[in-house]
């Protein structure tokens, strides 16, 4: 099983490659086409998780339908057969994998919520006691339940580096009090929303990041929304604060780079092929437990 680490869409425009995601200019829209490339310590790694672009893909499809009641969402459609006639010799490259979404003026901030202590805020919070400068109760552990979801920004980096958390006021001094007050108030509706759907699957929605943009029409959620690759879940079973959890998402690649003492510089090392089955089937069982479906080909 081969993984899909590029893309090449021959005459359409592509406007760049993410760590993740090839973009493409499509008659007036955009195209989003996930690739099966895997990042670890902000490095795009030599080996590829096959089928990753479509389980990511289609996690976010189902969320974008689940959550469109409470805000609406930049896909146009993620059916190849609707996509415009220019992309139709590339089927064999998108199907599964890619969304036709709008364009729209993206703010200039990741929007994170966390319902869980874990990562970089619980970093802040052993040192300071606070997460992006949030006061939070004493005496909480690695992977405590937070007493309410909070609201922690970051910086969107533009190059690859790391995001950095930053404070509410300086979202605020960024775009607007207005627009920030509603991107948070977004944030955490949303989180609520999904974290109850991921507990009803057995799974802690530990903390997530969400990309908002502009449209004439107003605020829409974008990007990927809610994936591994965005989120920490965790098994609800296993949960037990005092440690790092267990989650979905490419935990046995970082453990794998740690263990063969990589410097974390470029050129990234490719990965042994029981780490690619093992992530591969990590990232599968968050699809089939959050959306009770099989994955589409």
């Amino acid at each position: 099983m081969a993984a899909l680490l590029k893309t090449d869409l021959g005459p359409i425009p592509l406007l760049g490659r993410g760590k993740v995601r090839d973009l493409y200019a499509v008659d007036g829209a955009l195209l989003l086409v996930a690739t099966d490339r895997i990042s670890a310590f902000d490095h795009v790694l030599a080996t590829g998780i096959p089928d990753k672009g479509k389980i990511l893909t289609q996690i976010s499809l189902f969320w974008f339908d689940l959550l469109k009641e409470l805000v609406p969402n930049h896909l146009i459609t993620a059916d190849v057969e609707e996509f415009p006639a220019a992309l139709r010799p590339y089927s064999s490259q998108l199907q599964g994998r890619s969304m036709l979404v709008q364009q729209a003026a993206m703010f200039p901030v990741e929007c994170v919520a966390r319902g869980y202590l874990a990562g970089s805020g619980w970093k802040e919070y052993r040192s300071h006691g606070t997460v992006c400068g949030i006061p939070l109760p004493g005496g909480l552990e690695d992977g405590s339940r937070l007493p309410e979801p909070i609201f922690t920004p970051a910086t969107k980096s533009q190059d690859g580096a790391h995001d950095e958390n930053i404070a509410f006021d300086a979202v605020e001094r960024q775009i607007g009090a207005a627009e920030a007050a509603e991107l948070r108030r977004l944030t955490l509706a949303i989180y609520r929303k999904a974290a109850a759907h991921a507990e009803a699957c057995g799974l802690i929605l530990a903390d997530t990041k969400f990309e908002f943009g502009k449209t004439a029409q107003g605020i829409i959620l974008a990007d990927e929304v809610l994936t591994p690759d965005s989120s920490r879940f965790w098994d609800q079973g296993a949960w037990k604060p005092g440690g790092a959890q267990p989650s979905f998402d490419k935990q046995f690649v970082r453990d794998y780079l740690e263990e063969i003492h990589w410097n974390k510089q470029a050129p990234a090392p490719g990965l042994p092929d029981a780490v690619v089955e093992r992530t591969r089937a990590k990232y599968l069982e968050a699809f089939r437990r959050l959306t009770g479906r099989e994955l589409a080909a």
